[in-house]
Parts: structure tokens; sequence; C-alpha cells
């Protein structure tokens, strides 16, 4: 899996507050990175007669990823190879040209709001599910489609034809860098359009919006491709960015939606674990052959999303550390100087599960106050309010950790898959207060790391699909594994009763 001559891989990863370029070198049987540049990412909210709406300024991401490479190039030298992975569901839509025709809505604004309830009068949830196995969240593409379609309408020809094609942000920057129009299957899985089962557009789905809603999508759509396929070389006119060929350097699909490039940096070595991906969104769930497209799945609103080497990724979307960021936010604007090594220290020290919340409800979504937020919920409930700043801290961590608990419980009774480990990927590992809880919750051993798990998966991914390593995933994985440093949390299972009686109390 290696060769004496470093190799080196642009690996693009944006997320909803930050961007990075990155540089994996690969050699000796290691992957090492080097952080190239890094850029704020913020939605940028416009007033509109219909209330405010979220953008992502894509134009300045573009030029932030593309001044990224070439610095790389500078720095370490030819790049064999550019993956790019974002976050799931927004998009883009460009004309014949290649110009975005729309400004790109960021999926917290409010224009989808009862969008699936309109969907589900029409075609019933159920057999939406059956097709898709996805989690109804108000941000999946479909409904975000939906919602553009009646505020703004879906750009047209002149003639009434599509020449406009719908891309996913890392297929979009794919698109500026190489000119070829693709979608990549594990973000293209969480628009709600693609077929679980087949892996492609869902043509009986695609008549039934058609039809039945009237969305028609016809020519906006792009082939579906997997991760590991050249989507094309960056084109001169938009970098000079090169391989040690000489060459212009391959983009390669790798799982663009970031969490399939994480799942790949899972260092596990069986089949018996489930996982945190753990950031601003913590990813709950199991790595499957094949997606559980039952009723009871459904109801449990658990999403198979696509993943790497035909692998389905079985889970649920738990709020993550948005919550606690946001807290820190209004901390800091109200005037509070936070320093998150001491509120950490002062959350280890509080009082456990004094004041737990459902970190999922839907209060907890968009930006604001959420101290605020957690006191109603906590007097909803009929719990005492957190007192000081280590208490809110230590509210949410224990209101993860629940939900971590229920995620994995309910993944492995809707799946049949006993798991024996937790594996916790991402920046969220540094929490070594969450980690440890994790494991008290789940009453599993948890193993923490990589923290840099998406760009590794992201790293290895092109990596193969560029010819210069190969394996099957527990190759890929057996690489990580040795690039990584791993911690282990032992579950302190004289506790199980207390998770087991906040469970009872707040959920029944």
């Amino acid at each position: 899996m290696s060769d004496p001559t470093p190799v080196h891989i642009g690996a693009v990863d944006l997320g909803a507050s930050s961007g990075r370029v990155m540089v994996g070198t690969i050699a000796n049987g290691r992957v090492s990175l080097t952080e190239i540049r890094r850029f704020s990412n913020s939605v940028v909210p416009v007033p509109t007669s219909d209330g405010e709406r979220l953008f992502w300024d894509v134009l300045h991401l573009w030029n932030e990823v593309r001044q990224g490479l070439l610095t790389a190039v500078r720095t370490v030298g030819p790049l064999s190879a550019i993956g790019i992975d974002t976050w799931a569901v927004d998009y883009g839509l460009v004309n014949a040209s290649g110009a975005l025709s729309t400004q790109v809505h960021a999926y917290r604004s409010a224009r989808t709001q009862g969008v699936p309830e309109q969907v589900f009068a029409k075609i019933p949830a159920q057999e939406v599910y059956t097709i898709n196995g996805l989690q109804v969240q108000d941000f999946n593409t479909l409904f975000q489609l939906i919602a553009q379609e009646r505020d703004d309408g879906l750009p047209r020809e002149s003639d009434g034809t599509g020449t406009h094609t719908l891309l996913l942000l890392p297929d979009l920057l794919a698109c500026f860098l190489t000119g070829k129009r693709v979608a990549e299957v594990t973000n293209a899985s969480t628009t709600g359009l693609v077929d679980a089962r087949r892996r492609t557009w869902s043509c009986p789905l695609l008549e039934h919006l058609r039809t039945e809603v009237g969305l028609d999508l016809d020519g906006l759509l792009p082939d579906i491709i997997e991760p590991g396929t050249v989507i094309g070389t960056v084109r001169p006119e938009a970098a000079d960015i090169f391989g040690p060929d000489g060459k212009p350097t391959p983009v390669i699909a790798v799982g663009s939606h970031d969490t399939a490039s994480a799942v790949v940096s899972v260092p596990a070595t069986d089949s018996d674990f489930a996982y945190v991906s753990c950031g601003t969104w913590s990813l709950v769930g199991l790595e499957l052959d094949e997606p559980v497209l039952t009723e009871a799945s459904r109801a449990a609103n658990f999403t198979n999303e696509l993943g790497v080497d035909h692998t389905v990724r079985y889970l649920k979307n738990v709020m993550g550390l948005w919550v606690l960021n946001e807290t820190v936010r209004a901390w800091h604007d109200q005037g509070l100087e936070i320093a998150l090594p001491e509120a950490d220290a002062a959350a280890a020290a509080a009082e456990p599960l004094r004041t737990v919340i459902d970190i999922n409800d839907a209060t907890f979504y968009s930006p604001g106050d959420m101290a605020a937020r957690i006191d109603k919920a906590a007097r909803a409930t009929g719990q005492p309010r957190p007192r000081d700043i280590g208490e809110y801290v230590r509210c949410i961590n224990d209101s993860l950790a629940l939900a971590y608990r229920r995620a994995v419980r309910q993944a492995m009774e809707l799946s049949g898959r006993e798991v024996k480990v937790l594996h916790v990927v991402g920046g969220g590992i540094r929490n070594r207060l969450l980690c440890q809880l994790a494991a008290d919750a789940t009453g599993l051993p948890v193993l923490a790391g990589p923290a840099e798990g998406t760009t590794l998966g992201n790293v290895v991914i092109a990596a193969r699909g560029a010819g210069v390593i190969d394996g099957d995933l527990s190759d890929l994985r057996r690489l990580i594994r040795s690039s990584s440093r791993l911690t282990r949390y032992t579950p302190n299972l004289d506790t199980s009763s207390n998770w087991d009686d906040v469970e009872r109390r707040l959920f029944g």
C-alpha cells in the first residue's frame, strides 16, 4: 500500500463554519496531514418579503479553495489527486456555460418548513421511505427544490427545457475545477431522490413528484458516480495545478458527503462496530451492506445514506456540538469571556444527569440563545435549570451522550446487528468528557480517533482512485489506523441504572 516516494493528495474539506485545504502525504505506510489554508464560512442572512433567507457565499468558497490548492502545489509540490467533501443537501444550479443561475440556499433557511407534510399528503411517507430510506428532515434537497419551485421557480430555458444542472456543493466545486457535471452517490443519497437499493436516481419517485407534486426535474440531474471515480482533470483556465507527471491533476470523487469520508476513517478491525462522526452534527450509526427500509426504521426516523464501496451508512442525525458552540457564541455576544478548557473542567466537576434535554428537539436547530432554550426545556420537563456555565456545558454533554445511547441501541435493534465497540471520529474526540459519557451511556468501550477523520478518509479514497494505493475498505482503514493515535474509554457500568432512569424520565 505504500511507495518509498511520498505521494501528495489535495483534500478540500468544507464545513458549515470553516473550510480547509489540506495535503495528505502518503509515505512509508502512513498518512500525514498538512494544513495549507483555513478560511471562514458562514451563512449570509438576506431579508426578503417572505422572511429572512440564508445563503452560502459560494464564490468566496471557490476562491479560497482555488487559492488553497495553488498554495499546496507551491508548498509541497505536485498533487497526484484532489478530493472534495462538504456537508450534504445544499446545491447550486448551473447553466449551459457552467455559471451559477441562482444563489445557493443554506439548509438552515426556514423556507422548507411544512414542505415535508405537503409532500406526504400527496405521496405517502411510507412509500417514499421504501425507495430512498431517508430520514425526514426539512432541509433534504427534495424539500428544498419544492420550496424553490414554489418561491422562485427552477431555472428553465425560454422553451421550457431544462439545460441547467443541479450540483451538490462538492460536485459544484469539482465542476468549477474540471468542467464535468456529476453527482457523487454518497452525497446524492441525501437528496431524497436516490433509490437506496439501486444507488441510482429513482425514476418512479421522480415521476410521482412530477405528477403528484408538480416538481419536474427532467434534465436537471447529472449522472451518478461512485467514490473513487475520476471526475476529470483540473482545467488550465481554472488553475495551474499539476501532478508528478507534469499533467493536470485529476479530481477524484471521494465520499463527498463529509460523513461518508469520515466513516471510511473509522479504524475498525471488524464489522461489529458503531460510530459517531462528531462535529457540528453528530452522525450516529452502523455500516451495513444493505439498507433497512422497514416501517419500524421509518418510524424511528433512521436514514440509509449510501457509503463508500457500496456500503450503507445506517444512522441518525443528532444535533451535535452545534448546541455547545452556539451556546458559547451567545455567551460571547453577551460579554462573557468563556475559555472552553475551563468550561469543560467545570462541566466534568458538575453533578451528572442533573438536567438532561432532548438535544434533537427542533428548538435547538436554529441559531440563538441556547442557554435560554435549555432553561425552557428544563422547565417543561420538571427539571432544575442549570445554575452556571459548568452545569450548562454538562447538560449539553449528558444530553448528547443520551442521544448516542438511544441511537446506537435503536440501530442495533432495527438492523439486527450486534455491536461491541463504539468508534468516535472527528473534532469531537477532543471533548474527553463527552467521549467518557458516550462509553458510560452506551455501555460500550469507546475508541476515539482520528480527529481528522473526514480528511483522512478523503485522502485515501482519492489516492486509491488515482491508482497510487490499492485495497478494499479494510486496507484503507489499516492505513489510517497506522497513522492515528487512538484513545480508549472504558464504560463505568455502575452508572447504567442512572442512564436508564434519565431516559425514562425524559422519553417515558
